[in-house]
């Protein structure tokens, strides 16, 4: 087991506080705390009370926090059987508290991808820019509360399975005793202890300690979670599966992200109703030593072998504004003739929400997806070309050739799930029409995955209320190759546009039915994005961090929607 620094002098007998605590769900009246600490204790938080429960000899709960009043602020300590542990002694930040929706003012959502690590772990010689995240993290606590994000949203890629720091490669290396070509490929992870080092190294940063103990998060996992080109094609998981690691990989990353990033996404009712929860919840009631570890790795092998059986999407109410974060990863259909980014059942359920949030009354519908939706136009028209390949020469020579370029390229984005990608924009459409009802000011997708940041807005069909708009942030704290720069910003390009399309109309490809402009960027360096939401207006403000500059820069602040 990793134990971090406690946060204050315990005895040996005393509980530590390993990882968080984390705010994650918060409506109106309640909210949800998570945290790890070294040993089985009871947490407290507000006087609400909750056991750990025990997943591969390490500790974890989720306080449940109800009877708040909304639009109020609450600060909040955390103790392990009894005794104070958060906020650290002589802490350099504001105490941590709860705020919950129906303040007064702007709504401001913070969102981004893709964080590699900390900043602590990795090498000046690695040329990565200053982590966004710490650096927002530091700002914000410089700025009164009213200029705090309310939410802050986590578009994938939290921890890196397969890219690992020297120092926790060292550490694999020991904890394996150099047996690791048995286990899994070199540097990369193999079962949920190993897991459990990544979220450990990427969330221990004071910075980013503080800002998961004070900003609401939602989390969506994408490919280096699991893999890079996680779920590609079937193919690629034919290829996959025959590994001899890959069972201790897919249920390792599946059972860590249900514990470190799933069980927070959950709304208080979504856990009474949750049967693999309330197992657990009985299981530490009777013995918090009790192992839930392989209760949750049976769950992780049926998800990933039937990814009906669990749903990872879920829907966030912001009052005005409503966020579906939609799974684009575990559940895709990948049977070569019928790709589909979510199933029948699921796409319905993304549907369903989408109509509920307008019936609703929302100002603003954003939908949440690591993987961009709208994409430059001529990556938009390979992408359609490369699937209309695979499609119709599947099993023989040419279908060889463009599965293997869809593998090296990461040509895996909606617009490669061609029918996923139109029936999104048809549903989007039928909203931003008013179809289903008054139509919100906006609908927004926000993603991130591509290490680079653009906004770019739906123009046809021309016949939409609501402004439709893709924002894509990414990353927090990694780097862009010398490749995507260039392929991203040429992508935008009208030559590469036409030429793209008419490589794609000579594999006879579906035309587009949808077309949309380039708002702003394309924008490289470590980032996070803000939108700020004010009745029917909205704005999208980009924070870029650039190497020996220890601060965020506003790159950007453009308007969406006018009220």
């Amino acid at each position: 087991m990793v134990h971090a620094g406690p946060m204050s002098s315990p005895t040996s007998a005393d509980p530590v506080l390993l990882l968080g605590p984390l705010l994650r769900h918060v409506d109106p009246v309640s909210a949800t705390v998570w945290v790890e600490t070294d040993r089985p204790c009871e947490v407290d938080v507000l006087g609400r009370r909750a056991r750990t429960f025990c997943v591969g000899g390490h500790h974890y709960a989720l306080v449940m926090v109800e009877d708040l009043e909304p639009g109020s602020t609450t600060p909040y300590e955390v103790r392990l059987d009894g005794a104070q542990v958060w906020p650290p002694r002589n802490s350099e930040f504001p105490p941590s508290r709860i705020r919950t929706p129906g303040r007064p003012g702007p709504f401001r959502l913070a969102f981004g991808s893709c964080r590699y690590a900390s900043r602590r772990t990795v090498e000046d010689s690695e040329g990565i820019p200053p982590d966004a995240l710490v650096l927002y993290a530091s700002q914000m606590a410089a700025v009164p509360e009213d200029q705090w994000p309310d939410a802050l949203v986590l578009l994938g890629d939290q921890v890196y399975a397969d890219e690992l720091t020297k120092e926790t490669t060292s550490w694999l290396h020991r904890r394996r005793n150099g047996r690791e070509e048995k286990r899994s490929p070199d540097h990369e992870v193999a079962d949920f202890e190993e897991y459990t080092r990544l979220y450990f190294e990427s969330w221990r940063d004071p910075q980013v300690r503080w800002l998961l103990s004070t900003i609401p998060s939602s989390m969506i996992f994408d490919d280096h979670e699991m893999i890079d080109d996680w779920n590609t094609s079937a193919a690629w998981r034919e290829k996959i599966t025959r590994r001899s690691w890959w069972r201790g990989r897919i249920t390792g990353g599946l059972t860590s992200y249900w514990v470190y990033q799933h069980l927070g996404n959950l709304s208080p009712q979504e856990l009474a109703e949750n049967k693999t929860w309330q197992a657990i919840q009985g299981m530490s009631a009777d013995d918090p030593t009790r192992d839930a570890e392989p209760m949750l790795r049976e769950m992780a092998e049926l998800a990933d072998a039937e990814p009906a059986t669990i749903r990872w999407s879920f829907v966030r109410h912001w009052g005005e504004a409503r966020l579906i974060m939609v799974d684009s990863r575990a559940g895709r259909v990948l049977e070569e003739q019928h790709r589909r980014m979510l199933d029948e059942d699921e796409f319905a359920w993304v549907e369903a929400a989408m109509r509920r949030a307008v019936d609703e009354g929302v100002e603003h519908l954003i939908l949440g997806t690591s993987l961009p939706w709208l994409l430059p136009h001529a990556i938009h028209n390979l992408e359609r070309w490369n699937e209309t390949l695979n499609v119709r020469h599947h099993g023989r020579w040419r279908g060889r050739i463009a599965e293997s370029l869809r593998q090296a390229a990461d040509l895996e984005h909606w617009a490669a799930f061609g029918h996923s990608f139109d029936r999104l924009g048809a549903a989007l459409a039928a909203v931003a029409r008013g179809d289903h009802g008054r139509a919100p000011a906006t609908a927004l997708v926000l993603s991130g995955d591509v290490h680079h940041a653009y906004a770019a807005e739906l123009v046809e069909p021309g016949d939409l209320t609501s402004r439709v708009h893709q924002l894509t942030v990414s990353p927090l704290h990694n780097q862009a190759p010398h490749p995507i720069r260039v392929g991203f910003t040429i992508g935008w390009s009208r030559a590469a546009k036409r030429f793209t399309n008419a490589l794609a109309r000579l594999a006879k490809a579906e035309p587009n039915r949808l077309e949309w402009n380039k708002l702003a960027g394309p924008f490289f360096g470590n980032q996070i994005g803000e939108l700020v939401l004010k009745d029917r207006s909205a704005r999208f403000v980009l924070l870029v961090s650039q190497r020996g500059r220890p601060e965020l820069r506003q790159v950007l602040d453009v308007p969406l929607a006018e009220a």
